[in-house]
């Protein structure tokens, strides 16, 4: 018997070894079996109540796509969109510059103050978005905010910030980059890490600067890192929404109201329309898809052009 068990066992263990593709299924199955209860499964139900009338106190009516007819027809959501992207494109450049500058520096400390940095720069990062919002909303005060006291020592009037119109969605960027440009700076560091030395040294030789080096080894060799960063950026930055809801709560003047604050309207601002929230949804998830296949096809993501200096 405890031969045969033994016999049972070495065969188990060479099946497995001779199969890593199901192995590898194993390894993944309770990440896999959460994606599809909590976001697979909602996603698909998200898409059919996209084609309801439901109010979650009455019977929910099937009314086809009116729910996107009516969406694309109300101006609300279009002036949502368009402040969205404006937030995008304040937010993504900037934040992006700010993080590989920031991860070249890093990368020219020894190690034992590259450590310390990186300890540092991770802690916003780590803060809830509540009480970052929490605590610039006090900081950017028109009347008592501590940056406001710093531009007056310069000479500088006050500034409404979060309160003007003009400076609310620059103001909610730059909360957020402060929040996450450090974490982004580690990740490219990360991908400076393992670009080889030996290439930075043999364009020395051949005459190349630091500019040249930069532009011909550090950022094609760090494009699957930046293809990662700003895939992740651009969708997190579409889904804005906790920041606002503490700061602006969607103001001044409708000026802050991303799609995120204009789906939160449809289902508790305003009256309970969960087609219609569904729908933007829908809207903005299909948005993000098509974003995500343009940048990895143009970054080429999957790609690495390490191979082409080896």
């Amino acid at each position: 018997m405890v031969a045969k068990s033994k016999s049972s066992r070495s065969s188990l263990l060479s099946f497995l070894t001779n199969n890593e593709m199901l192995v590898a299924y194993l390894f993944i199955l309770p990440s896999l079996i959460g994606f599809v209860i909590f976001y697979a499964i909602p996603a698909v139900r998200a898409i059919e109540i996209s084609f309801l009338e439901w109010n979650l106190l009455s019977e929910a009516k099937f009314v086809g796509i009116e729910n996107y007819q009516k969406l694309f027809a109300d101006d609300r959501f279009w002036s949502a969109m368009q402040t969205t992207i404006y937030y995008v494109l304040w937010n993504i450049p900037l934040e992006t510059l700010l993080a590989i500058l920031m991860a070249v520096v890093l990368d020219r400390f020894s190690s034992g103050v590259s450590n310390l940095l990186r300890s540092i720069m991770i802690v916003p990062w780590l803060l809830p978005n509540v009480i970052v919002a929490l605590l610039w909303l006090w900081m950017l005060d028109p009347s008592l905010g501590i940056v406001n006291q710093i531009l007056a020592i310069f000479g500088i009037s006050k500034q409404p910030f979060l309160g003007s119109p003009d400076q609310a969605i620059p103001s909610i960027a730059m909360i957020n980059i402060w929040r996450h440009v450090g974490y982004k700076a580690i990740l490219i560091y990360a991908g400076l890490k393992v670009i080889p030395k030996s290439l930075y040294e043999a364009a020395a030789i051949d005459g190349a600067n630091e500019i040249t080096k930069f532009f011909r080894i550090t950022l094609p060799l760090l494009r699957p890192v930046l293809a990662f960063v700003l895939v992740t950026s651009v969708i997190g930055s579409f889904q804005i929404y906790d920041t606002i809801a503490i700061t602006t709560d969607g103001g001044p003047a409708g000026s802050t109201r991303v799609i995120i604050y204009y789906i939160f309207e449809q289902i508790f601002a305003r009256r309970i329309n969960m087609g219609m929230a569904t729908a933007a949804s829908v809207v903005l998830f299909a948005i993000l898809v098509t974003v995500t296949i343009i940048q990895n096809t143009l970054l080429r993501s999957g790609q690495s052009d390490l191979a082409d200096y080896s």
